[in-house]
């Protein structure tokens, strides 16, 4: 199909750029509506005269209707967008680039959604239903348990997965590691429990605060309700997580000032599993906190990260120096590209 698209773009190339155009303008509205001109304008980059132009041609073509509040798609505008879907992929060329960037990061699979989260959250919503569709297609039949990060991305992520994910599975989603002290509606407590809800599955808590000492927390090891989560913890056979910005994570939970002044003295981009990385990967500071750890993770079947936008791609490199080599990586156009081409500062 890749070469196929080549020769039409070969004798057709204006023809691939009004696809792709109209294309994207459907998927915005998709996520937007009811959106008006000028919000959608500056959305995709474009002045309001040619978005103008294209609209009224979506809405002769009846895949455009209007509401008091902006577009929104019709029926038939759905079904359109839903059915250039796979098409679109190949004609953007994710399906080789998701190839490039699984070998540039030493990892086994990528997958990539158009767009760029930076610009626009609904990216991250692309991105958790493309996680809950891989999750129906490879996940095995039974009892599992799945152990979950907390972060903003992956509070996000937890509405898109559905109630299909749990047909013909038992599923129990716990938090990979203990850490009460972010705000609680991205604490890993609270997005097990959403991911719980919106799969009509079980899920379990870890109540353990997080940036204490090891001899306040090591009672709490002793604690049977403790000791029950954790032992499903370590014996889950999936995890799914983000991966942040270190600075901005480091401020997201208070660190002191001392911790933040180490981060910056040694560079750090990255962090993920309470563990801190400068740009080639190293490993230069660790939150002691209770739970799953990168090096737990070798003995975890199904490992998928989910993270976009531009900014996350220097944090997404440094990381994937450590990540498991089966690991699923989930991301968006704006980060893979900044990645491919090597402009991930």
């Amino acid at each position: 199909m890749q070469s196929e698209f080549a020769w039409i773009e070969a004798i057709a190339p204006d023809l691939v750029g009004v696809v792709t155009k109209r294309y994207q303008i459907l998927q915005y509205v998709s996520w937007l509506a009811p959106v008006g001109r000028r919000t959608l304008a500056d959305q995709l980059k474009i002045s309001e005269r040619v978005l103008r132009t294209e609209t009224d041609y979506l809405r002769q073509q009846g895949l455009l209707g209007s509401s008091k509040s902006g577009m929104v798609l019709t029926a038939k505008g759905i079904d359109v967008f839903k059915g250039l879907e796979q098409l679109m992929n190949w004609l953007l060329g994710f399906k080789e680039d998701e190839k490039r960037l699984a070998t540039k990061l030493g990892i086994e699979h990528c997958l990539i959604v158009n767009g760029d989260a930076d610009q626009s959250v609904r990216v991250l919503d692309e991105m958790g239903k493309v996680l809950d569709d891989t999750l129906q297609v490879l996940l095995p039949a039974g009892r599992l348990t799945i152990a979950v990060m907390g972060g903003s991305t992956m509070a996000r992520v937890a509405g898109q997965l559905s109630y299909k994910l749990s047909t013909g599975r038992e599923l129990t989603f716990v938090p990979a590691r203990g850490g009460v002290g972010e705000a609680v509606a991205i604490q890993a407590n609270s997005v097990a429990a959403s991911m719980a809800e919106a799969t009509d599955s079980r899920f379990r808590v870890l109540y353990i605060p997080e940036n204490v000492s090891a001899e306040t927390y090591q009672p709490l090891l002793k604690e049977p309700a403790v000791q029950e989560v954790l032992q499903m913890i370590d014996n889950a056979q999936v995890v799914i997580h983000s991966i942040g910005d270190a600075l901005v994570m480091a401020k997201r939970r208070s660190m002191s000032p001392q911790a933040l002044q180490k981060l910056r003295e040694q560079h750090a981009v990255s962090e993920t599993f309470g563990t801190f990385f400068n740009a080639q990967g190293e490993v230069i500071y660790k939150i002691p906190r209770i739970g799953l750890t990168i090096p737990d993770l070798d003995h975890i079947p199904y490992v998928f990260a989910v993270a976009g936008g531009r900014s996350k791609a220097q944090a997404i490199t440094a990381y994937m120096h450590n990540a498991p080599s089966r690991t699923w990586l989930i991301t968006d156009v704006g980060a893979a590209n900044s990645i491919l081409t090597g402009e991930t500062r």
